[in-house]
């Protein structure tokens, strides 16, 4: 027997144990997550009420996107266009500070030449808010903000302190101008920024692995040339970070499409304002209304209109930040390719 079969017959194949390690994932996901999208298709054709095991195909999609007779449909119609633009709002509002902040601190913290005294300690503080709790955090800040005229909440307290709110005297309580919880503005404001600090310590780790990630003589050789650090965050930096920024992008916009936790709590008798009020709100109340009011054929179809918005939109992220110099090189290659099978079809057959 050759060494080579010999080899052959005694190499083992450890390949097999990977798939082992990721079955568990997906019995879980088979389980807990595959069953329930699925019936959520098949919820979203049915009726609702009484009539919830009643098939009626693509009405409730028919009566959430155009409307119908009825006010009860007109309200469905209203309220699910209206739940679906607040947490555009609320993800804008938050994700662009949060970007521009995460950015800053990721370029800081990864500066070769400034030594920064604790930098471990800041990052892990930093990070902190993202391991905490929505719901914790909703209810800091409902406390914080204030939920009646007897409790107007710290921050009330401290603007009448430096003398940027008025006082009256209501009964036997202290109403404060600002309105943190039932204002409109006021309470997506407290929002975007709760999402802003619960997340900007993630986006800052995500954006500090893409710089360092980054090949080191690039920027010596920007060092070199004498490029300012602002042209080397312009013309280096920012371009290879490209990938990761569509990543938290993409990511970011589906969480917040997806918002739920933070403006169901961040209201007083858990009595969710229209202004606040997003589609995965909207789809647990109409899942959990009395058994006979439900409406699980809307929710289901709203949950799958959902789904299908922030496919399209992170189709279009990516596709927007999408590596245009890697794509153009990709079809030269291509190009290349091509004329040189043709080439060989050509020389080939022509017998020397």
């Amino acid at each position: 027997m050759s060494s080579n079969a010999h080899r052959r017959i005694k190499s083992v194949s450890y390949a097999k144990y990977g798939y082992y390690f990721i079955l568990p994932f997906f019995l879980v996901y088979f389980f807990f997550q595959l069953w329930p999208l699925i019936n959520t298709f098949l919820v979203s054709f049915h009726g609702n009420g009484k009539d919830v095991a009643q098939w009626i195909g693509l009405q409730n999609y028919k009566d959430i996107l155009f409307g119908g007779e009825g006010r009860k449909v007109r309200v469905i119609h209203e309220s699910f266009f209206r739940c679906l633009g607040n947490p555009f709002i609320l993800w804008i509002g938050n994700f662009i500070p949060q970007l521009a902040l995460s950015l800053s601190l990721a370029v800081w913290f990864t500066e070769a030449q400034l030594k920064i005294p604790g930098k471990g300690f800041f990052k892990v503080v930093m990070y902190l808010p993202n391991i905490i709790t929505a719901a914790s955090v909703a209810v800091l800040f409902l406390q914080l903000c204030g939920q009646s005229e007897t409790n107007p909440g710290a921050i009330n307290l401290l603007l009448y302190k430096l003398g940027i709110v008025k006082r009256d005297v209501i009964g036997a309580g202290l109403y404060s101008t600002v309105k943190f919880v039932e204002g409109k503005w006021q309470s997506r404001i407290v929002i975007m920024f709760i999402q802003t600090w619960m997340w900007f310590g993630n986006t800052m780790i995500m954006l500090m692995s893409g710089i360092q990630g980054i090949n080191p003589s690039l920027f010596e050789a920007a060092s070199i040339d004498g490029a300012s650090s602002g042209q080397v965050f312009r013309k280096i930096t920012l371009p290879l970070l490209t990938p990761i920024m569509a990543y938290t992008l993409i990511t970011s916009m589906i969480g917040g499409l997806q918002m739920f936790d933070i403006p169901f709590l961040y209201n007083k008798d858990l009595n969710v304002r229209d202004h606040i009020k997003t589609v995965a709100v909207m789809i647990f109340q109409y899942f959990h209304a009395q058994s006979n009011e439900n409406k699980m054929g809307y929710a289901g179809a709203a949950s799958v209109l959902l789904f299908f918005v922030t496919l399209a939109l992170g189709l279009i992220a990516f596709y927007m930040t999408r590596d245009k110099d890697e794509i153009a090189k990709k079809k030269m290659r291509k190009k290349a390719a091509k004329e040189a099978r043709q080439e060989n079809r050509q020389f080939g057959g022509i017998r020397l």
